[in-house]
């Protein structure tokens, strides 16, 4: 059926809803935020499009165009807007009276109408502005949007033409189409275009954005924000886009030059600041190039009456800041408050105590270079042809190792004792699910201590039938894996002997009845529950126990795994060093430098916990294995473990075990 509908003018405020209207029952589409464009528009330029209406009551029902109808409504009650009140008069379609097929009509309206492709909507912004002489100010004022949206959809609009072409013939993305639009030079789109094309049929958007940063840094990239004051002072080019954070400063030699000069200006202010001998500045630190080069450490020194005040100071105060941090009620940012507070005292007191030998001063040095966004000092750098083979050197705060970073990771006293727990735990589970081996092990034991041997063959176990108490600063929040083990071996054991009621004369007999394996994982759990705390055995000091642990337990991370509770107590630089370093995620490294230190805990311990579908084969294994590298047995001797100072009472257990 087709409808003749007659032109007419009817005043707005003689316009009223139409109960046919599809989106009478949809209110939010005529909410203010939702109409802010259209009411925009028809104050700039009036009602493009005439409201299909029907006579009601003496009134006009407005079939199609509820949402003009709205913005029209706002206009009259906006004071702001000149020129519409409830008596102007608007154009509309009148549908006759005896029409049946009202709902049809408001839903043909709605429904038939294309929605406009993204190109031409970006192109049509931009003859606006290059044809029409519009301002992006003029043309968001129309349209009722920001002016930064307006400069968004511009900048897609003014990709070259050839580039725009291919979108439209789907040779290319969108996405891809506007990549280009991180350069804003058509020239050096086209020929990037041009390039990529002849070297891949299929280009990709990040594979724009990659070639499009070969000829220019973005003025937003933390290396273009740091050298742009720069760079303009000494006359650099600049390709200016319609959003400044898309300029870009197209000499890449000369912001590198600059780039350098202050990175060269920054280590040589923290040379003189602590006299090292020589200065040096490189755009990106490469570890493996640096792989020659030794490091000197500061070692401790004696503060002055001031010095020692101020760290008595520092003490008192990081108590009471970690007592603070035990509070679980405490908001993120709180809390990384406290860390950061927590790290500056801790750097401060190091400096107080700890300096460089003039020795190693004057052959060592600062590299500074760029990394996450800002500048890394490394200090206490030897050349290859400076250092001093161990072997020949007795310094004590000398240390000619590979190389490393400032963010080394060191073990303090408190988590080095939880660690020694842990471990302990561990091999507890261990002993407890090797019961014939842990058997002959206490039997060796007892049978040697008892012939009254001059020296115990270990002290790392006891046999006089009382478990070792295992203090932990943190016990709830260990890894609960060893403490499972150890619960399922309990109740795998034959306890039917063990009973009360009966004497120890008749219990004994009943023990004496057990058969032989039941006996050995009897002896072997309650071995278990005497094991000390304990780091990697040294083959030299105790071989037997050396030995032992590799037979049963070869892989801790079979009794062990680290959670958020240990994470949590290492520097947040320490958790991105052993992501990117030891587990071979240098990108998901970079991706958490920004992050806070709770964020980057909490993604180590999801990927302990369940290692990601992600993760290469190489990373699987690598996260599979990890762990603090005094708590690994596979006989690793470990350097600096036996370096923690130990309160007197524990000195002797430690030099046996």
């Amino acid at each position: 059926m087709t409808q003749s509908f007659k032109p007419t003018t009817v005043a707005i405020g003689d316009l009223v809803a139409h109960p046919a209207n599809v989106r009478t029952n949809s209110p939010e589409t005529y909410a203010s935020e939702n109409i802010a464009n259209l009411k925009a528009s028809i104050a700039v330029l009036g009602l493009l499009q005439p409201l299909l209406v029907q006579k009601i009551d003496g009134k006009f029902g407005v079939l199609a165009g509820g949402r003009r109808h709205a913005a029209l409504i706002e206009l009259v009650a906006d004071k702001s807007a000149k020129g519409f009140t409830n008596r102007t008069k608007i154009d509309c379609r009148l549908v006759p009276d005896d029409c049946d097929v009202t709902t049809a009509l408001s839903l043909a309206e709605n429904i038939t109408q294309a929605p406009m492709n993204a190109i031409d909507e970006f192109e049509a912004f931009a003859r606006m502005m290059e044809v029409d002489g519009q301002t992006p100010e003029t043309i968001a004022k129309t349209f009722g949007t920001t002016v930064a949206a307006v400069k968004g959809r511009l900048r897609y609009g003014l990709i070259h033409p050839d580039i725009r072409a291919a979108a439209r013939a789907k040779s290319i993305t969108l996405d891809t189409m506007k990549a280009f639009a991180d350069h804003p030079s058509q020239e050096v789109q086209r020929e990037v275009f041009e390039a990529l094309t002849r070297e891949d049929n299929y280009v990709q958007a990040h594979t724009v954005r990659n070639a499009l940063k070969s000829r220019g840094v973005q003025v937003s990239d933390d290396i273009g924000a740091f050298v742009r004051q720069d760079y303009e002072a000494r006359g650099g080019a600049i390709a200016a886009d319609l959003l400044d954070e898309h300029s870009v400063l197209e000499d890449s030699a000369l912001v590198e030059t600059i780039l350098l000069e202050k990175l060269a200006a920054a280590a040589e202010e923290a040379r003189a600041e602590i006299g090292f001998a020589w200065a040096d500045a490189v755009i990106q630190y490469d570890y493996a190039a640096m792989a020659d080069y030794g490091r000197v450490y500061p070692g401790p020194v004696e503060p002055d009456e001031k010095g020692r005040k101020r760290v008595d100071e520092i003490t008192a105060e990081l108590e009471k800041l970690e007592h603070e941090m035990e509070n679980e009620e405490l908001e993120d940012e709180a809390y990384n408050d406290l860390y950061d507070r927590v790290d500056e005292l801790e750097a401060e007191a190091r400096d107080l105590q700890e300096a460089y030998s003039a020795e190693d001063l004057a052959r060592s040095g600062v590299i500074a270079a760029w990394s996450h966004g800002k500048i890394s000092l490394h200090v206490g750098m030897v050349r290859p042809e400076d250092r001093v083979e161990s072997a020949g050197k007795a310094s004590g705060t000398s240390k000619d190792q590979g190389t490393a970073d400032s963010d080394e990771i060191t073990y303090p006293a408190s988590l080095t004792e939880d660690l020694k727990t842990e471990r302990a735990m561990a091999l507890g589970a261990a002993m407890a699910m090797h019961p014939e081996a842990t058997l002959d092990l206490t039997l060796f034991k007892l049978v040697t201590d008892g012939l009254g041997h001059s020296m115990s063959v270990t002290e790392a176990i006891k046999v006089d039938a009382r478990q070792e108490y295992r203090s932990h600063a943190k016990i709830e929040e260990i890894d609960t894996t060893s403490l499972e083990q150890v619960a399922e071996a309990h109740d795998a054991l034959d306890l039917s002997w063990a009973n009360d009621a009966k004497s120890p004369a008749d219990q004994f007999a009943l023990f004496r009845a057990l058969d032989a394996g039941e006996k050995a994982k009897l002896v072997a759990f309650v071995t278990s529950s005497t094991t000390r705390p304990c780091f990697a055995r040294d083959r030299q000091r105790d071989s037997l126990m050396h030995d032992f642990e590799i037979e049963i337990m070869p892989d801790i991370r079979a009794h062990w795994t680290p959670n958020a509770a240990l994470f949590n107590r290492f520097k947040k630089a320490w958790l991105l060093k052993i992501l990117g370093e030891e587990l071979g995620l240098a990108q998901e490294a970079v991706t958490l430098a920004s992050s806070t230190k709770k964020q980057v805990v909490e993604f180590c311990d999801k990927l302990f916990a369940e290692p990601f579908a992600t993760l290469t084969d190489a990373q699987r294994a690598a996260v599979a294995a990890w762990c603090p590298p005094m708590m690994q047995t596979a006989g690793i001797e470990v350097s600096g473990a036996e370096d923690v100072e130990l309160p007197d009472d524990e000195a002797e257990v430690a030099q046996a075990a």
